[in-house]
Parts: structure tokens; C-alpha cells; sequence
């Protein structure tokens, strides 16, 4: 007959080898949800797929992957077309996202908003001398104003250098239209961009919030060869 400490001691082993047996593994929970992307911009109001294209001498070439002027390709300095990236440019008062198939979407949300390309370009004004700029409006905003800047070696962006475009000014929503700059009559700064390398553009749509934009394509061209030279305005 045992003693009743050896039977003692037996259990007490038991009792050990049972807590050194490995526990099992608690099942993996979901994991949980990365918290969304706050650059992610919602679903715009309109689809530039069902958009209006506004006619005029400038157009997208898609099979050439050019602008043209009443048919004729022009030769691109520049030529961003935003397939699944922004291209380098920014947006100051706003956001500014790659488009889901193509393109560049972008959201006013303040005052006075601004799109900026890559710097150091290095742009030889007098050859380089239209902007172009193929854009559909997605929502509505107060103040259009369109304008273009730009910088050089010689000074960063400024009032006093600035264009308006000659043609496409202020598309409605769900129309395309091609915004024309002719930097050899820009409405202020006389024959500075012709006379100057380019570093960087900036391009003003509305000057309130609330206004989306998706851009299609952006070219700094050569002028049209049959398109005679403007006369410079005079610098304010």
C-alpha cells in the first residue's frame, strides 16, 4: 500500500506535466480594417465618358497622341498625359489624384487653388511658346478664372507674369475644352516667357472651392506654322 506523501508527490507531478503542455492557439481574429485613405477622392457628381467636347481650331489627336492645330500635329516640349500617376504636379488649396482609367482628378477645397508642374523644365520660351491644357469641369464652383503662371531663372511666380487663354475659357460641367495660351501675347509680362527658359507652370481654374476638374492631357507646344505671331501687349 502507498503512503499517502508518495501519493502526494504522483499528483503533484500530474498536476506539472499538465501546465507544461503547450496551450492550443486561440483562433486568428479579422484583421482589422486599415483606416481609408483620406486622399481618396468620392465618386465625382458627372462622368467625363459622357462629357460634350467644345469644338475649335486646337484638338487631342488620341491616335497620335498629339495636339493639333485645324489638323496638323504640334510638336510638344512638355507633354503630360496622367496615365495612372500625377506626373509630378501638385495642388495647393486642393487634392490632386491619378483618374481611375486616365487622367488627372482634381478637388478644390479653398480658396484660390493652384496646380503646379514639376520644376526644371527648362523650356526654351521663344520656341515653346503655347500652353495647352484639355480639361473637363465634374462640378460647379463660383470665379472661374483660368489664369496661367509660370517661373524662370530670373523670377518665381508673380502677378506681374501671367495669361489668360484665348480660347476655352470656362467650360460648363460635363464639358471638355481645350484652355489655349499664346505665351507670345500673355495679358501681362510683354516678352518675358519668349525671351526666357521656363522652370515651372502653375495653372488657376476657379478661384473658389467646390469646383472638380479632370484633366486629360497638358502640352507646352510649338505655335501653329500657320498661325502668325500676335502682337506683344504691353506690360503692366
Amino acid at each position: 500500500m502507498k503512503s499517502p506523501v508518495l501519493s502526494m508527490l504522483a499528483l503533484c507531478a500530474v498536476l506539472l506535466a499538465a501546465c507544461d503542455e503547450p496551450r492550443p492557439r486561440e483562433p486568428q481574429l479579422n484583421p482589422r480594417p486599415q483606416p481609408a485613405d483620406d486622399r481618396v477622392l468620392p465618386p465625382p457628381a458627372r462622368s467625363a465618358a459622357t462629357a460634350v467636347e467644345r469644338p475649335g481650331p486646337y484638338a487631342w489627336d488620341a491616335a497620335a497622341g498629339a495636339f493639333t492645330f485645324e489638323g496638323q500635329p504640334l510638336r510638344a516640349g512638355r507633354l503630360w498625359t496622367f496615365e495612372g500617376s500625377t506626373d509630378g504636379f501638385v495642388m495647393a488649396g486642393g487634392e490632386v489624384l491619378p483618374a481611375e482609367t486616365s487622367g488627372l482628378r482634381l478637388a478644390a477645397r479653398a480658396f484660390d487653388p493652384a496646380l503646379r508642374s514639376p520644376s526644371g523644365l527648362a523650356l526654351e520660351g521663344r520656341r515653346f511658346s503655347h500652353v495647352l491644357v484639355r480639361v473637363t469641369r465634374l462640378a460647379a464652383a463660383s470665379d472661374w478664372d483660368g489664369a496661367l503662371h509660370y517661373v524662370t531663372a530670373a523670377h518665381p511666380e508673380a502677378a506681374g507674369f501671367m495669361a489668360k487663354p484665348f480660347q476655352g475659357a470656362a467650360p460648363e460641367v460635363n464639358e471638355t475644352v481645350i484652355l489655349a495660351y499664346d505665351m507670345r501675347n500673355p495679358t501681362l509680362g510683354g516678352e518675358d516667357w519668349v525671351t526666357s527658359l521656363i522652370e515651372s507652370i502653375r495653372l488657376d481654374f476657379d478661384d473658389a472651392a467646390g469646383g472638380e476638374f479632370l484633366i486629360h492631357q497638358i502640352a507646352v507646344t510649338e505655335p501653329p506654322a500657320n498661325a502668325p505671331a500676335p502682337t506683344l501687349r504691353p506690360a503692366a
